[in-house]
């Protein structure tokens, strides 16, 4: 079966994003590659303003998902984070990690909905992150 993965673009905050997220989640990075680290292109050259940023960091996340991401270079233009309407839905296995994920992912972010019992019967919660990336935490005892 194939597996879906977020991939998440950033303006140059990607390494400080994926720390916090670290820091929440736990786990090891399993990938961490910077522009400088790409093999020299003379069609394709790296600025030298770019080489410490990004080009693709990826974090397990529980047993089988990948949170994975990039910094995009000012060339490609800018990331507007306010106008990202997509969202990472997690399910918790339980309330209490549901409620740990919510307050530590939503530090410093703005929350929409806050954690509570949803009138669809779970326990839920959404928010925009310090990062402009939104989140959605659900819990459902079904």
């Amino acid at each position: 079966m194939a597996k879906i993965n977020p991939y998440l673009h950033y303006n140059g905050n990607a390494e400080e994003a994926f720390q916090f997220y670290k820091s929440v989640f736990g786990g090891e990075f399993v990938s961490l590659a910077r522009f400088k680290d790409m093999p020299p292109n003379p069609e394709y050259p790296i600025p030298a303003e770019i080489g410490d940023k990004i080009m693709h960091i990826a974090l397990p996340i529980g047993e089988h998902d990948i949170l994975m991401a990039s910094d995009v270079p000012p060339s490609l233009g800018t990331v507007n984070e306010n106008e990202n309407r997509s969202k990472i839905s997690i399910t918790a296995e339980s309330k209490e990690e549901a409620n740990r994920l919510f307050e530590g992912l939503s530090k410093g972010g703005a929350v929409e909905m806050p954690m509570e019992d949803s009138p669809w019967g779970s326990y839920f919660g959404m928010f925009r992150d310090r990062f402009g990336i939104e989140w959605m935490i659900d819990y459902s005892t079904k």
